[in-house]
């Protein structure tokens, strides 16, 4: 599977992912991500690989020991590491095609805000119909 930044200017290969989409509601994805919270998934690290966008790629260290990639370019993150372990998480929105397994669980729901609601609100296919 192939995934890529916003721009199209970092592009990536994973082999497959290792199990179910989490979405992860921890502080630091909140605030990596803009958003309240961040669908990730495991993948071999020896099936990962950068395609594109070396001079456009970017990280940091997020956590001790946790670096987030990202585009310099568009600022979309890709994927992040825990060095020395056997797997990389994959930002699953980035990815340019459906990686064929759902979500599953959500985790650090602990860190949801007060104003994140689930429940109850409309739903609309794209954009709302206007006010009446």
């Amino acid at each position: 599977m192939k995934g890529s930044c916003l721009c199209g200017a970092v592009a990536y290969e994973v082999e497959r992912l290792e199990g179910p989409v989490f979405h992860c509601h921890c502080h630091t994805c909140q605030k990596a991500h803009s958003a309240p919270f961040a669908a990730t998934a495991r993948a071999p690290r020896a099936g990962f690989r950068w395609l594109a966008g070396d001079g456009s790629r970017g990280a940091f260290e997020s956590s001790p020991g946790k670096l987030r990639h990202f585009c310099r370019d568009c600022g979309a993150h890709l994927m992040a590491e825990w060095l020395g372990r056997d797997s990389v998480i994959i930002r699953v929105a980035s990815l340019d095609e459906d990686p064929g397994v759902r979500s599953a669980l959500h985790i650090w729901r602990a860190h949801d805000r007060p104003w994140l609601a689930y429940e109850g609100f409309p739903e609309h296919a794209e954009w709302p119909p206007p006010a009446q």
